[in-house]
């Protein structure tokens, strides 16, 4: 009983943590003073373009550090894992305040940050998912929300410090306080006994008379031809997310005809209801299924894509409803996923198997941009790429239908 009601403070204080954690989509508060910085004391020109590989690099190598962070996390619990990987984090950012070039910045911010960020953030998710196996789609979508929550209330704070200050002034506030703030909350998280069962809910399988889930090694899930259906399924559903919000300034500018204050809405407009999209469709999965709440993401993310394909200045409001949608069905597939993973692999290994699964992700964030920005250079408009995408989210709703075949084959 004691456990059932602590969980919600571990719950409180894993979703404080993601909220520090969540402050690399500031990045783009920092870029560019930092360059300005950066271009007085080395006497050359550097733009925000110029350190665009730092943010590239920090969000690029998460999967490595959720992987093996996850498994000292299934063995001995995340207090340690959170400590180290919110110490690397918080002093990733203090050392980028002491940076003099690109490649300071890199190893700083890029590697120590984005590793320690990894670490910390694959923790948080995968013990709060654990100790609420009636509640997985709520609290994956809550923790994942105030992650994402993160771009939407901390770039005032900081763009507050740099005005008052500078740039490296700003890395170091902050970073100092998140290293703190992430110290203690490690402090508080406790590791989930194995098999858990919250006081007064009874699993389905108990009130079915069915066999109890089946926890899977990251061996037995890459044996498992489901695994390759799902981290396809997720490659395609956050690829228009990651591809729209990549370029959603730009976009707004060249294709709504907005000014450049204006076209900054389109971003925290995308990054609000994709906060929306986090929560609300964690906890519609918990009712209707994790499945078939990704497949209607998919078909109201390919609807949101064409909105934006015949959108323009004549169209603003069409482009702004298309920016909402993308950004809800974005935040859909972050908040569903970790329980989903949870769901089909077992709860007793998920910090690793979310790690790999995270890959799709992680090449959703690789080629989503890129391909929008090949398409930009090549026809001078983002039309073709949002047809790309929009195909790729017709391929999840038909990946969905595939995952309940290699679902259903497994289980017989």
């Amino acid at each position: 009983m004691e456990l059932t009601k602590k969980r919600w403070l571990i719950l409180a204080v894993c979703c404080l943590a993601n909220l520090c954690l969540g402050s690399i989509y500031t990045w783009s508060a920092f870029a560019s003073p930092m360059a300005s910085y950066m271009s007085t004391i080395s006497g050359q020109s550097l733009s925000s373009a110029d350190l665009a590989i730092v943010y590239t690099i920090a969000n690029s190598v998460g999967p490595i550090t959720m992987i093996s962070g996850g498994w000292v996390n299934d063995r001995f619990g995340p207090k340690i894992v959170i400590l180290v990987g919110g110490l690397m984090f918080g002093l990733g950012m203090v050392f980028s305040g002491f940076a003099t070039s690109v490649s300071g910045l890199i190893l700083s911010y890029g590697l120590i940050g984005g590793l320690g960020l990894g670490m910390a953030y694959g923790s948080t998710i995968s013990s709060c998912i654990k100790f609420f196996p009636d509640k997985r789609g709520f609290v994956g979508g809550i923790t994942t929300a105030v992650y994402g929550f993160s771009s939407v209330i901390l770039p005032p704070v900081v763009t507050a410090i740099v005005e008052r200050s500078d740039a490296p002034t700003a890395f170091k506030i902050v970073g100092a306080v998140f290293a703190v703030v992430l110290v203690l909350c490690a402090l508080l998280v406790q590791r989930c006994p194995d098999g858990f069962i919250p006081e007064g809910w009874t699993p389905p399988e108990k009130l079915s008379g069915a066999a109890g889930p089946v926890n899977k090694n990251w061996k037995e899930m890459l044996a498992s031809p489901v695994f390759y259906v799902m981290m396809l399924l997720l490659c395609c559903g956050a690829f228009c997310g990651m591809m729209v919000t990549s370029q959603a300034s730009s976009i707004a500018q060249n294709m709504a005809g907005l000014s450049p204050m204006a076209a900054s809405t389109s971003v925290s407009l995308i990054s609000l209801f994709s906060v929306f999209g986090r929560i609300g469709a964690g906890s519609l999965s918990d009712r209707i299924g994790r499945i078939n709440t990704l497949a209607l993401s998919c078909t109201l993310s390919a609807g949101g894509l064409m909105c934006l394909y015949f959108s323009g200045s004549e169209a603003v409001a069409l482009f702004y409803l298309g920016s909402a949608v993308v950004g809800l069905c974005f935040g859909a597939f972050m908040g569903v996923y970790p329980g989903f993973t949870a769901d089909q692999f077992g709860p007793k290994n998920n910090s690793v198997n979310y790690g790999i699964m995270f890959i799709g992700f992680a090449a959703a964030g690789y080629f989503g941009p890129s391909i929008m920005a090949k398409v930009f250079n090549a026809d001078g408009s983002y039309q073709r790429a949002f047809l790309i995408a929009c195909v790729l989210s017709l391929c999840g709703v038909a990946l969905s239908f595939v995952y309940r075949l290699a679902a259903k084959r497994a289980k017989a």
